[in-house]
């Protein structure tokens, strides 16, 4: 009788405790869309876009500057004495060097830039998320990247997106 009872409790318990949870609300979100069409994604992409421009600009000068002075070494190979003729290529070679560098830099600098914008972009949007999530109790938001398969109706990205616009127009660097 008393391992009887004690089946039947346990039965109750694991039943009740399966209705508690099925009342959690779980959506997903796409914030690859949030961070693409949103007022704030759109500006951020512009100005990293005009700093990839203005780099390419920049580097594309060099690298005309540096063809143009190795064609001018080769074209004088025949006037200038072996000396001279080795420095200029060491000279060359050198600016070569720095513009490879700077170009890395240049690169990594952009990268590092982007990831910071996209930090500070997900940093302003965490109080809205949990200020929307507070007031439609939704118990969890996941990023949509990581679901396999779920409801169509389950995706909140439009309607956070509208909150987001009215709320955010421009990243804020930290």
């Amino acid at each position: 009788m008393k391992f009887f009872l004690k089946i039947t409790t346990l039965v109750i318990f694991l039943i009740f405790c399966n209705i508690a949870y099925a009342n959690e609300k779980i959506v997903f979100i796409d914030m690859n869309k949030i961070l693409k069409i949103s007022k704030a994604g759109k500006n951020a992409t512009k100005q990293l876009e005009r700093a990839h421009k203005s780099n390419n600009e920049k580097l594309l000068k060099t690298e005309n500057e540096l063809k143009k002075k190795e064609e001018d070494i080769i074209s004088k190979k025949n006037i200038l004495s072996k000396e001279e003729y080795e420095k200029k290529i060491t000279e060359l070679r050198k600016k070569a060097d720095d513009y490879r560098k700077n170009r890395s830099k240049l690169m990594n600098d952009l990268t590092q830039k982007r990831a910071l914008m996209t930090s500070s972009f997900l940093n302003q949007i965490k109080p809205i998320m949990a200020d929307y999530s507070d007031k439609n109790s939704i118990s969890i938001i996941i990023e949509k990247k990581n679901i396999f398969m779920g409801k169509n109706d389950l995706d909140i990205t439009d309607e956070v997106l509208k909150i987001v616009d009215a709320k955010i127009s421009k990243i804020q660097l930290d």
